[in-house]
């Protein structure tokens, strides 16, 4: 399908939540929007497309899309004010509900190759909701956020059909791209200034498994790292069950591989693992960072997990605090279990109560800030490579970026260091990262 500049002097407005394959598409989509002659705007009652680019994995962000849905409907009557358009997870599973609450257009994450000719008409009316196996297509116009970073997806879809988890449903069966076709969107944003790319797809160690040409993620990741410019590789989501040491020799080799590694745990009890369908066990999991760390002196481990899974016991709670206690991560993304539609979770008993969810995650959430504070504040006076990125917004004369380890780092620096890697020295240590000095 072409893309081809179309004047239209208006504005489109995109509010995205959700993970970091969200935020790539709503690039897609700008990029689409940027191509029919729209320019971005702040404040969706100036817009003439307004977008919701959703996110399903939980019940609250899912919740959030309807109360927006609902504030964006009252900047128009029937037939006015912008053209809503409902993108994401939501869009794909939920498409009957949206357009009864009154979005325009529903488009779900393998269709945004049909928005072009929605948007062109501003058409009100249009489900552009397939099956979610259909193939994504390549060459969408792109409008990214930062010239310095930048997300690249390598696969699509997730096949591992986890308990709790609604993606698979909503972005469908896993599809590799080719590696040409991923190297050259990485030479491409290297050529305009990016200097950290990021792999993306929900599980990158599937990468491959779909192709003709034998081409695993490791192999995928030494050749992207062989590319001239590159200076720092990373990638998200790992699935502890296919992680392999091939891959963490690799990360130990290969010169841009960043020290950051994101591998989600889910849950430290084996008997919750399984029920989730994981196809780990904790100490599987605990063997991996291990071998990861030795491989990797100074690597920044980060993960995921959630609490109150239906029929998890306080001992089963117990294992999951006992295991963040023994690995000590440097941040972890936590949360309340809650049911999704469709899922086999959903029709597990008992439930725990909404009040013990609570407490459990409150009691984790304390001692994983505790331990991210005590990491951090034991590498004071270490000296850390720093991509600087943007001046700090809340400190005037400061400028802020990341490590390798992807930790944040602020300190007193000209605006002119933008794009710069720069040795900064940590001295204060807090709970995100650091506050240093050159």
């Amino acid at each position: 399908m072409g893309y081809t500049y179309r004047p239209m002097p208006r504005h489109y407005w995109i509010d995205t939540s959700g993970c970091q394959m969200n935020e790539r598409d709503s690039e897609t989509i700008a990029g689409i929007c940027e191509a029919l002659g729209m320019s971005p705007c702040e404040d969706p009652a100036d817009a003439v497309v307004a977008i919701l680019n959703t996110c399903a994995v939980r019940e609250k962000p899912q919740e959030r899309v309807y109360s927006r849905l609902g504030e964006l409907r009252k900047l128009g009557g029937k037939g006015e004010g912008p053209i809503i358009v409902v993108a994401g997870c939501v869009a794909q599973i939920a498409a009957e509900e949206l357009r009864r609450r009154g979005a325009d257009i529903v488009v779900g994450p393998r269709c945004y190759d049909m928005l072009q000719a929605a948007l062109e008409n501003l058409t009100r009316g249009c489900t552009l909701t397939e099956d979610p196996a259909r193939p994504v297509e390549e060459g969408l116009p792109v409008c990214r956020s930062t010239d310095l970073t930048a997300f690249v997806n390598i696969i699509y879809g997730c096949d591992n059909y986890c308990a709790y988890c609604v993606v698979p449903y909503a972005r469908g069966r896993e599809q590799s791209r080719k590696p040409e076709d991923v190297l050259a969107e990485v030479r491409g944003v290297v050529k305009r200034g990016c200097r950290d790319v990021t792999l993306l797809g929900q599980n990158v160690n599937s990468y491959g498994n779909d192709l003709t040409e034998p081409v695993d993620f490791t192999e995928l990741l030494r050749r992207v790292d062989a590319i001239e410019g590159l200076d720092r590789l990373r990638f998200t989501t790992s699935h502890p069950k296919d992680m392999t040491s091939e891959l963490i020799e690799a990360m130990a080799e290969l010169p841009s591989a960043c020290e950051h590694l994101h591998l989600p745990l889910q849950a430290g009890s084996d008997a919750v693992l399984e029920a989730m369908g994981r196809g780990y066990t904790c100490e599987h999991f605990r063997s991996l960072i291990g071998g990861a760390r030795e491989a990797m002196p100074g690597l920044s481990v980060t993960t995921d997990v959630m609490v109150g899974f239906p029929s998890e016991t306080e001992e089963d709670f117990e294992q999951t605090m006992r295991a963040f206690e023994r690995i000590r991560f440097d941040q972890a993304f936590m949360f309340k279990y809650n049911d999704r539609p469709g899922t086999r979770a959903a029709r597990m008993e008992p439930k725990v109560p909404e009040d013990e969810k609570q407490r459990r995650l409150e009691k984790l959430v304390k001692l994983q800030n505790e331990t991210a504070r005590e990491i951090n504040v034991a590498l004071e006076g270490e000296v850390f490579e720093v991509l600087v990125e943007e001046a700090d917004p809340k400190s005037a004369g400061h400028v802020r970026g990341r490590t390798r380890g992807h930790k944040l780092m602020i300190f007193p620096g000209p605006e002119a260091l933008i794009g710069e890697m720069v040795k900064v020295r940590a001295v204060k240590g807090f709970l995100w990262g650091w506050m240093g000095e050159r």
